[in-house]
């Protein structure tokens, strides 16, 4: 006998309401963000300055406090200041050649949290996010569906995605999508 299956079709707006989803998708507190640029011999004294110690390897990121910092690129970090701090300010006192621009208002942060964070930022991210290859802390540049972003791994079940102002709308929808996939 052949079994016949059928799957239940929702309205798109009625997708992901109806209280079984797991995953939350919400802006992020608004933040300072600084792009860092600066030599190897420039980075203990930025470290100093910052308050913080800079990463120096791939993926990995430092915090203290509201402050983090994630590595880029061998010479490029996304600081991220929660606390809307004067990090700018801070850099200056280092006294080293570096490259500090504020694009806090260039950056939207959205966070993803809950069981299954992992699942929905995969809907369109083809980066390994499990956590033996993408750890908590990790973070690195990426694409999310078409557009770049960086994405950090805070916890086993959160992650903050950073994307430009103009694709905010696009990301948080993907986002949002992804998660309503993920709960049904």
């Amino acid at each position: 006998m052949v079994e016949v299956s059928r799957a239940t079709r929702l309205h798109p707006l009625q997708a992901g309401h109806s209280g079984i989803m797991s995953v939350s998708v919400t802006l992020a507190e608004n933040a300072t963000r600084i792009s860092l640029r600066a030599r190897a011999d420039a980075v203990p004294a930025l470290s100093k300055a910052l308050g913080l110690t800079l990463p120096t390897k791939p993926k990995t990121t430092a915090s203290k406090g509201a402050r983090s910092a994630l590595w880029i690129g061998p010479d490029e970090w996304l600081i991220i200041d929660s606390a809307d701090s004067s990090v700018a300010t801070d850099l200056d006192k280092a006294k080293v050649l570096h490259s500090a621009v504020d694009i806090s208002h260039r950056n939207v942060g959205i966070l993803v949290s809950g069981n299954g964070a992992d699942a929905v930022v995969n809907g369109g991210c083809p980066q390994d996010l499990s956590l033996k290859a993408f750890p908590v802390g990790a973070a690195s540049r990426t694409v999310l569906g078409k557009i770049e972003i960086i994405l950090w791994r805070i916890s086993e079940t959160e992650f903050r995605v950073e994307c430009w102002r103009s694709f905010s709308s696009y990301a948080y929808a993907f986002l949002q999508e992804s998660a309503r996939d993920v709960a049904i």
